[in-house]
């Protein structure tokens, strides 16, 4: 599909919908929930390529996590529309934790191990390389995932919760916009057509498609989550797995495929940087919304209390995050580690029993120390990267004095 009918395509989507609420056309649950998800699609790569133009003007590094950001805003829209029900109807919580920890497991094992496959049978090569930079990613990626395992220990998600993780996103996001402006690749996409206009034009057109997408998702994210809930009664599928795995099909589908062009570009790093910023999205400032949007919703101040379900979706999508850092923090990504991830993801799917849950959860974190007492390589660069981020900590300190 030439780039013209690309973007053309990812107009429309959100069009049709925009449409069908502007004339306030009532369709079936199944047809709404498929209108609505086109609307997030559509939305979602028009976000990805103005995000990525923004590469010319601000830090390489803080455009990939800007990107990163804008990419997971559909998912954010559903998820915290999900919490803000939970508020006045607390039945609305499992829907929450559902969308986020399924949102956050598929990252890793379909998102993560899709970049090295896809490298792999575009160059022949067995391995990702990483650049030192990545250390900044990974970094607040362990301070999130040490925390996370605090959450289904105590059974809630607070306010407290949300003021850590919240503040891990923003010392995350202070930390990549240290980086040089770098010279954004743009490689016959969406992206290239925007550069070739007048600075002015370009940056009016890239504030046109953040709006245009951005109320295409506000229009979609309710009828959307809603329709899930209600096609799932329809044909008596589980409404909690609809929304954890359907829902973030459809909002993080178009970031895949964002990082998959850049993989077949041959630019593998910028496509793991890509998804390592939406796993610190996710698992930072999207976990921290959650508590922020339930307890606005309700008006006054409380926590969200966690099912047994909850906590051991919570507690398995913690031992899972170990685990891909203890395989990426010596900066090397193979094809074998990335079946191995894919193949732990994809046969818990098929068990759903509690005992199963914790079965995988304990798996993780098994093989996370295993993994880090037989590698070599993975010690160092988790002494290398606990080094060099207090370095850059100290010398920012110093600085301010």
């Amino acid at each position: 599909m030439s780039v013209n009918l690309r973007l053309i395509a990812a107009i429309l989507l959100p069009l049709q919908w925009i449409g069908i609420r502007l004339f306030d056309v009532h369709l079936p649950p199944q047809w709404e929930m498929v209108g609505a998800g086109l609307a997030i699609f559509g939305a979602a790569f028009l976000l990805s390529w103005a995000a990525e133009v923004a590469q010319v003007d601000i830090p390489q590094a803080l455009a990939l996590a800007f990107l990163a950001l804008v990419a997971v805003l559909p998912e954010y829209a559903v998820d915290i529309y999900f919490a803000w029900s939970a508020g006045k109807d607390p039945t609305y919580i499992p829907y929450a934790t559902a969308n986020m920890t399924g949102a956050n497991r598929l990252l890793i094992g379909v998102g993560w191990a899709s970049v090295v496959v896809t490298f792999w049978l575009k160059t022949r090569h067995r391995q990702v390389v990483l650049d030192r930079s990545r250390y900044i990613e990974l970094f607040h990626l362990v301070l999130a995932t040490i925390y996370s395992f605090i959450i289904p220990l105590k059974g809630t998600l607070s306010a407290l919760d949300s003021l850590i993780l919240v503040a891990i996103f923003v010392s995350y996001m202070i930390s990549v916009s240290k980086a040089q402006v770098v010279e954004p690749e743009l490689d016959g996409g969406v992206g290239e057509l925007l550069m070739q206009l007048q600075p002015n034009y370009r940056r009016l057109a890239t504030i046109a498609m953040f709006v245009y997408a951005g109320l295409g998702i506000f229009l979609a994210a309710e009828p959307f989550a809603e329709s899930l809930l209600a096609t799932g009664r329809i044909f008596a599928i589980e409404e909690f797995l609809l929304v954890q795995w359907l829902a973030p099909l459809a909002s993080e589908s178009p970031e895949f495929i964002v990082a998959i062009v850049f993989a077949l570009r041959g630019n593998p790093g910028a496509s793991m940087g890509t998804l390592l910023s939406s796993k610190v999205n996710q698992w930072t400032l999207l976990i921290g919304t959650l508590p922020l949007a339930y307890n606005l919703s309700a008006g006054h101040l409380g926590a969200m209390h966690l099912d047994a379900r909850q906590t051991e979706e919570i507690f398995l999508t913690a031992a899972q995050s170990l685990f891909a850092i203890a395989v990426l923090v010596n900066l090397s990504f193979s094809l074998t580690e990335a079946g191995l991830i894919f193949v732990l993801f994809i046969t818990q799917l098929f068990f759903t029993d509690p005992i199963s849950r914790h079965l995988y959860a304990i798996g993780y974190i098994v093989l996370a120390v295993s993994w880090f007492i037989a590698s070599r390589s993975s010690r160092q660069g988790l002494a290398a990267m606990v080094v060099e981020r207090w370095a850059g900590t100290t010398v920012a300190a110093s600085h301010q004095k």
